[in-house]
């Protein structure tokens, strides 16, 4: 049996602006921004742990030091909440042990590639996962796995790089990086070309790049040469898609639900589906929702 190098790393971009949350992230970090009780970039990072990794690289830029300041140790609240005899435990899922967080700028925002690319010292010569907090993944009810757990598992039978997708209406693939799928097996298909926002009239599938990634290093040297894609910027997309033929390249559609907290309308949507299965609140909100629609 071939021995793989371990998924240790994962790279979380979080270096963008959140011009579309306007006004709200002016000042906070889209990132932050609570799904319910726990920030956005929490869900990744559970995501992240489950799935056995051990470091967080962060590729952040100015004003984003609450994203780390979030997974720190709050000595001055967890003294309170201790004193009070408050319960501790909603706090453990936000420390992270000392060297297990690191963070890199992206100093000027040239595209997803280039966030990438700007955490090449840290990754080294391992593979990586990589993990856009916009799509907030979430296992099935029934005791399923996260994304990123199934990937690699994935990883370990088959090797090379991997990419999370799902299928979405053709006309919507041009907002999207849109696989050219080979031969499936099951959840598992391979991987023939990559385009990223094709036009409707050359989308190749309707299965579009999901946000969570395992990449071979060697990537990092394609994106050190990678000329600026579609809109005007180094794009992740066009580095994997010169990298197949020469490395494994397969897509591994996630047995779960995916919600696209980059919206305003998927956030809203993300924040009513699990507040609807929380035991704490779920019929509360029900009766709120139901309250509401017949107004």
């Amino acid at each position: 049996m071939t021995t793989r190098k371990p998924i240790r790393k994962a790279v979380f971009p979080v270096a963008g602006l959140g011009t579309r949350f306007l006004p709200a992230t002016k000042a906070i970090p889209k990132e932050m921004l609570p799904v319910i009780d726990r920030p956005l970039i929490q869900y990744a990072v559970d995501e992240a742990r489950e799935a056995g990794i051990e470091q967080l690289i962060f590729v952040t830029g100015r004003g984003k030091t609450a994203i780390v300041e979030h997974f720190d140790i709050a000595y001055e609240l967890e003294a309170t909440m201790n004193e009070r005899g408050k319960d501790m435990g909603v706090l453990d899922p936000t420390r992270a042990t000392p060297g297990d967080i690191i963070t890199v700028r992206q100093q000027v925002p040239l595209g997803l590639g280039h966030a990438i690319w700007c955490a090449r010292a840290i990754v080294g010569e391992e593979p990586f996962a990589i993990f856009l907090p916009d799509e907030l993944m979430i296992a099935r009810k029934d005791g399923g796995t996260g994304c990123m757990r199934q990937m690699v598992d994935a990883y370990q039978r088959l090797g090379g790089n991997l990419v999370s997708v799902l299928e979405v209406p053709h006309d919507e693939v041009s907002s999207y990086g849109v696989i050219d799928p080979g031969a499936g097996d099951g959840a598992i298909t391979e991987i023939r070309g990559l385009v990223e926002k094709p036009r409707l009239d050359e989308a190749p599938s309707n299965k579009i790049i999901s946000g969570r990634y395992i990449l071979q290093p060697e990537v990092m040297r394609v994106l050190e040469a990678q000329e600026q894609g579609a809109g005007g910027e180094i794009q992740l997309t066009d580095a994997m898609a010169r990298m197949i033929g020469t490395q494994p390249f397969h897509a591994v559609t996630f047995d779960g639900r995916r919600f696209d907290c980059g919206s305003k309308t998927g956030f809203v949507e993300a924040t009513l589906a699990l507040a609807l299965e929380r035991e704490d609140m779920g019929a509360e909100v029900r009766r709120i929702a139901q309250r509401l629609l017949a107004q």
